[in-house]
């Protein structure tokens, strides 16, 4: 069994508290592993704890969805349905950047009630833990301020053409630090600079 762990980041200056109980054709907390905010949308906010891995309340999902690579991700041997996710062994397939408004960051994620993020097509076929992750940044112009909400998706990818191994392994908790620019920010008064996103670059083909 080939697999791995992807993730996949939003930001956004919203306020508003999320879960992500599903992916398209499954049904809530089918393939998704349920949330420790599955009913308050509580956020986490620290970055060191393992809840910023997949937030999950128990084990595993009961399902695992099928993928297409190119369509709109575990150590060898394990089971995608208990395995924990630990290690380096997670890379970023998207990020979600900003636009530059009235002197702030505007994302286009923010007030959307569904989103469709990538499969990239050259993903070896295999088991994988998907992670979302929408981070709120209103509140976070000091360090410990962002608020991440969570969740992890089991699917079986179909392989793509040209598999290519992914690069850029980061562990979660480890990936982020509280201090982190893209963490640590004020988004209503950026300076002029440009948003500088936590974590690894993203995985391309």
């Amino acid at each position: 069994m080939k697999s791995a762990a992807i993730t996949a980041v939003l930001a956004s200056v919203a306020s508003a508290h999320y879960t992500f109980p599903k992916i398209s054709g499954t049904s809530d907390w089918a393939v998704v592993r349920k949330t420790q905010n599955w009913q308050s949308n509580g956020p986490v906010t620290d970055v060191g704890s393992t809840a910023i891995r997949c937030y999950q309340l128990g084990g595993g999902a009961a399902g695992v969805q099928n993928v297409q690579a190119g369509g709109s991700v575990v150590p060898a041997g394990a089971d995608v349905k208990t395995w924990d996710g630990s290690g380096s062994v997670w890379f970023k397939v998207y990020q979600d950047m900003p636009a530059s408004a009235n002197g702030g960051y505007k994302w286009t994620s923010e007030g959307q009630s569904s989103f469709s993020l990538p499969v990239p097509r050259c993903l070896p076929e295999g088991d994988y833990l998907y992670r979302i992750e929408h981070v709120a940044l209103h509140g976070a112009s000091q360090p410990g301020g962002a608020q991440f909400y969570i969740s992890c998706a089991q699917v079986h990818v179909a392989g793509g053409s040209g598999a290519k191994t992914p690069t850029g392994l980061v562990s979660f908790p480890g990936a982020y630090k509280a201090s982190d620019p893209g963490l640590a920010v004020n988004i209503y008064n950026t300076g002029g600079k440009a948003y500088q996103p936590a974590g690894p670059s993203v995985f391309q083909c």
